[in-house]
């Protein structure tokens, strides 16, 4: 994917100064911009359907059984994801025993996301891209300033949407682990570097995410505008929740 090479300058007052930024306030996905709603990666009765807006955050429990199709809309975007026990949120996704169990640092169709404690959480049942990024971790307002400068102090991440939604569901800051990064493309170089770089997936590309058990799951639609990871187009994702067995209930 192309990054745009002309951009134009935005002057942001900050609590200490005015900086100029390439980064506008509140961008969203460009006029002109392909979006692909697709649809469920799952069969089944669809029982919740839900536009993921860009920047924000979004949050649904699951029943075991139940499937979670994530549409990458826009294409790119990063859907950055948690997962919790929804009986017992002290029992949630772990990146260790995910990797260990797997012996891959990649998620791919048949991937089992575990919990710290070894159990299944939900299992990816489709997945139209080569590979789903676990390691990259979440942007947030420390880390942006930290990488790309004080001008993007003003800027929330998805460590921010992780808070806001977190709080929906009696959870807090030390409810927050390492997150997956669905549709975000986190190469491991040769040397053991870490790259964030252009994405690999595309408009209407899906995972689906099968709940192992009753499960909260969190989702920011990652906010972050500092990198190439989405071309710097913030676009919206979707979110669909399906039924195996049609008897649910809306």
């Amino acid at each position: 994917m192309s990054i745009n090479s002309e951009m134009t300058t935005t002057t942001h007052t900050t609590a200490t100064r005015s900086v100029e930024s390439t980064i506008p306030v509140g961008a969203i996905f460009a006029p002109g911009t392909v979006l692909d709603l697709s649809g469920p990666l799952a069969g089944g009765v669809i029982v919740q359907d839900d536009t993921i807006a860009p920047l924000a955050p979004w949050s649904a429990r699951l029943r075991a059984g139940q499937v979670l199709t994530i549409v990458d809309v826009g294409g790119n975007q990063s859907a950055d994801f948690l997962v919790y026990n929804a009986d017992d949120t002290d029992e949630r996704y772990s990146v260790p025993d995910t990797l260990a169990w797997q012996g891959n640092a990649y998620l791919r169709d048949g991937s089992v996301l575990r919990s710290n404690t070894g159990r299944a959480l939900m299992t990816v049942v489709g997945n139209e891209i080569d590979r789903q990024d676990t390691i990259g971790g979440a942007c947030s307002k420390e880390s942006n300033t930290l990488r790309y400068g004080f001008h993007t102090e003003h800027q929330h991440g998805c460590r921010e949407n992780f808070l806001a939604e977190a709080a929906r569901h009696g959870l807090g800051a030390r409810d927050l682990v390492s997150n997956i990064n669905w549709f975000m493309n986190v190469p491991v170089e040769q040397d053991g570097a870490l790259g964030i770089v252009d994405g690999i997936s595309g408009p209407g590309k899906r995972v689906a995410i099968r709940a192992d058990m009753d499960v909260l799951v969190l989702i920011s639609n990652c906010p972050q505008m500092n990198n190439p990871c989405n071309d710097f187009n913030c676009t919206p994702l979707r979110a669909i929740i399906t039924e195996a067995d049609g008897t649910a209930t809306a």
